[in-house]
């Protein structure tokens, strides 16, 4: 139960909304990668969701997929000014350009020296640097809504991922396709005097999700 001299700060993970990425192009980091027209709707659908919670401070990604789906979040309170926070931008990644698209790039022989350590990974950002900059994204979060209030954090899938997983204590090695953090969702970290006690999920926009899911989210195609 929560002590009156202990009020819980939560910290909103939200992964962005869908892309606009017809040729399934792996693009990481890559600048003009937008929000198609059904990733604008999820991102209307979750500033709905939102609408009354008391949120005191907004972050984004840099990227334009994540300054999109804060956007109407954001219209809604304009009191409130979007920190662009490089730290919770998507992992590096030495596949970003390829076509992931059934799997094309990982047929290629001059790949596989790329795909020789999974447990690092060696195609990118280490999990460990990942887990490094999303704990200080939301530490910093958490102490600019201050006690008791809520922040909101526009991300990527691997990001919301490591920090779920090292919030929970989980094993930073995994599979990707069995991440629990679709577009569009909600991972929300509660934390008591700077620690994450609390860990909770939901998928405001689950009715928008398309029925198949591409093979380029092993590799953070659309993350």
């Amino acid at each position: 139960m929560q002590q009156a001299d202990h009020p819980v700060t939560t910290v909103h993970l939200l992964r962005h909304g869908e892309v606009y990425n017809p040729q399934g192009i792996l693009y990481g980091r890559l600048p003009d990668y937008r929000l198609s027209e059904r990733g604008l709707e999820m991102a209307r659908t979750v500033a709905e969701y939102l609408h009354d919670v008391p949120l005191s401070h907004l972050v984004s990604s840099p990227l334009q997929r994540a300054r999109e789906t804060i956007s109407p979040i954001a219209a809604t309170r304009p009191e409130l000014e979007v920190h662009l926070d490089p730290r919770v931008i998507e992992a590096t990644n030495e596949f970003e350009g390829q076509v992931m698209k059934g799997m094309t790039a990982f047929t290629k022989p001059a790949n596989w020296w790329v795909l020789r350590n999974p447990l690092r990974p060696s195609w990118g950002e280490p999990f460990t640097d990942v887990v490094a900059r999303m704990r200080a994204a939301v530490a910093a979060a958490a102490e600019s809504a201050g006690a008791g209030g809520q922040a909101l954090i526009v991300s990527h899938q691997l990001p919301i991922w490591m920090a779920r997983s090292d919030a929970e204590g989980r094993r930073l090695v995994h599979d990707p396709r069995r991440r629990e953090c679709t577009v569009a969702s909600l991972t929300s970290l509660e934390l008591i005097d700077g620690r994450v006690t609390n860990v909770r999920y939901a998928e405001p926009a689950r009715h928008l999700l398309p029925d198949a899911r591409g093979s380029a989210q092993v590799f953070s195609a659309g993350s």
